[in-house]
């Protein structure tokens, strides 16, 4: 038999990178909430992994040597944006809440790197 095991309208149904979009969004919804004017020039993108070849054009965030997210600066025809790498992210969590987690600790780093803050501040500590 063939086809989808889930219907489309489950949660389950979702690939792993639309679950992780979905982490993404909401880790960063309670921040824009919070920092919506100061955020209005950031972008936040996800790739699967980092492209080795970008170089240092921004702050990054690493755990050894794998970058895990960069915080690459507004340039002339682009805006600022944080991009995180999901696999990196994903082969450092445990477990679901875990990777919540981190991915929401990453943002907070990349956003107060990019408005220039204290971590506690963006989090509301």
């Amino acid at each position: 038999m063939r086809g989808p095991l889930y219907p489309a309208t489950l949660p389950a149904a979702r690939s792993r990178a639309e679950r992780f979009d979905a982490l993404v969004l909401e880790a960063l919804e309670p921040i824009e909430a919070r920092w919506r004017t100061e955020l209005t020039q950031l972008d936040v993108a996800v790739d699967d992994v980092p492209d080795i070849q970008s170089g240092d054009d921004g702050d990054v965030v690493e755990d050894g040597n794998v970058p895990l997210a960069r915080l690459v600066p507004a340039g002339a025809d682009r805006r600022a944006r944080i991009v995180l790498y999901r696999r990196p992210l994903e082969a450092r969590a445990k477990d679901g809440a875990d990777l919540s987690d981190l991915i929401h600790d990453v943002l907070v780093e990349q956003i107060a790197n990019y408005l220039g803050l204290d971590p506690d501040v963006i989090d509301g500590e």
